[in-house]
């Protein structure tokens, strides 16, 4: 038997391959399925079930993709009715998969059709269970997501999590393995771990959720407080699982068209794409194209993508590094957005040598910042989220943080400079690109954030840990 957790770090998801005796499942499988059919291949195996744990609201799952490729039917729990075939599992349904078995148990709470698929081994014994959204470490999936479709509140979903929590997943044995399909900064939960592969039994201990002494009441509560509005793009990716999308290679093929800077720019003004730059942010500050947004693929990009251009129809015009083209289109993919209708050729270099305009953002280190600012009060902003910010901040800062920074346009000043930082660099820079997007044009980034501004001595609040808030 051979399970892999094969983790996207930038999705914060995991995607699992099972083997057993030439027999392969695959659970939750990324929109970019070649590898998949090159480990099974590799290893003389067949790719016998796609199972899905649910609908995924934060990316476009392979399953249909991986289907069509293969002959491999798609697997969903109870209650799912996607508009493509697939197997629709009963409750307590096995699968045989060479010498082991794979049984759905039926978990809704996250989603009406959310399930958990238990694995038993050669021997019969509970091995580990794939959760889905349903169970993370340290947290179990937000209840928030499906009220719509189901037509019943948060609330509602939580008190189902909490029945199926216990009726389904704690009778387990302590010593079942949990894979999880989120860790650590997925918008699916609220506080998970930074592992992604744990006992149930630890599990139990953890994770606040799994209290033996909890009442209804009390995990409907914890549950959903402190829940923020999920992003914009989860209901139209939750739409694409459900339905299905045009095939990946496609996508890349019109997405990968490389435009000269003249064909670049007429595309621009005839489709009204908006072009994304997503190379370094220190390349980024020191020259691009006027009105372009930053989001590099070297921090969190994709959910980034999702959550600030919110529409996956958007057509979208690249500006990236060079041999990056691929990536960026696959990893736009991801999350849904499939209308990039091309990339600029050569790079922003060509776009600089063909004379074309170009704006730049001013920048200022936090040394510098420092010797600006202590004989001036100017207006300070800080994008972080608004928990970072609550845990420490430089005093006398505002907190206007990025994901809904449209919603504090009006506090920005336009008749004198004002600076904004994160706590890296790589956020203040997508904030200052959208700001003079919008025609904003009187800001300073400080470069490498609250971390560097520290060092330079710049006056910040006590430290709170973000748990005791």
């Amino acid at each position: 038997m051979i399970i892999e957790q094969i983790y996207t770090g930038c999705l914060a998801q995991g995607a699992y391959y099972i083997e057993s005796d030439g027999e392969v499942a695959i659970i939750d499988p990324l929109r970019e399925v070649i590898p998949y059919i090159d480990r099974a291949k590799k290893n003389k195996a067949e790719i016998k079930y796609i199972f899905e744990t649910h609908f995924h609201a934060d990316f476009v799952s392979g399953h249909v993709t991986l289907s069509k490729e293969t002959g491999a039917p798609i697997v969903f729990g109870p209650n799912a009715n996607p508009a493509f075939e697939a197997i629709i599992a009963k409750d307590g349904q096995e699968f045989q998969l060479g010498n082991i078995t794979i049984k759905a148990l039926h978990t809704p709470g996250h989603t009406m059709e959310s399930t958990t698929y238990l694995l038993r081994d050669e021997t019969g014994k509970d091995h580990a269970i794939f959760s889905g959204d349903t169970l993370f470490l340290g947290d179990v999936g937000r209840p928030d997501l499906a009220q719509k479709a189901a037509d019943m509140t948060k609330e509602d979903l939580a008190g189902l999590l909490f029945d199926s929590l216990r009726s389904k997943i704690m009778p387990l044995a302590d010593d079942v393995i949990v894979y999880p399909a989120h860790g650590a900064g997925s918008a699916c939960g609220k506080n998970m771990m930074k592992e992604t592969v744990d006992t149930l039994g630890n599990q139990k201990q953890m994770n606040y959720a799994l209290r033996a002494n909890m009442t209804r009441e009390e995990f409907v509560n914890e549950v959903t407080d402190g829940l923020l509005p999920p992003p914009k793009y989860f209901p139209l990716n939750v739409k694409m699982n459900k339905e299905g999308y045009e095939d990946i290679g496609d996508v890349l093929k019109r997405g990968m068209a490389a435009l000269s800077p003249d064909a670049f720019e007429l595309a621009a003004n005839e489709t009204g794409a908006l072009v994304l730059d997503v190379r370094n942010q220190e390349e980024f500050v020191k020259g691009h194209i006027p009105r372009s947004i930053f989001i590099g693929l070297n921090g969190d990009f994709a959910p980034w993508v999702g959550a600030l251009i919110a529409d996956v129809k958007q057509p979208i015009l690249l500006v990236t590094p060079k041999g990056k083209e691929e990536e960026a289109v696959t990893r736009l993919s991801r999350v849904g957005f499939d209308n990039t209708l091309g990339v600029l050729k050569g790079g922003f270099e060509a776009w600089e040598k063909a004379g074309k305009d170009i704006d730049k953002i001013i920048a200022l280190s936090a040394e510098e910042a420092k010797e600006v600012l202590k004989n001036k009060h100017l207006p300070i902003f800080d994008v972080r989220k608004e928990s970072e910010f609550n845990a420490e901040h430089l005093v006398d800062a505002n907190n206007t943080p990025l994901d809904i920074l449209n919603d504090h346009l009006a506090e920005l000043p336009r008749d004198e400079t004002f600076y904004v930082h994160c706590a890296g660099g790589y956020r203040s820079v997508i904030a200052a690109s959208i700001l003079k997007g919008r025609g904003i044009h009187n800001l300073v980034d400080i470069t490498g954030g609250i971390a560097e501004m520290k060092k330079a001595g710049m006056e910040v609040t006590n430290y709170i840990c973000p748990t005791t808030q």
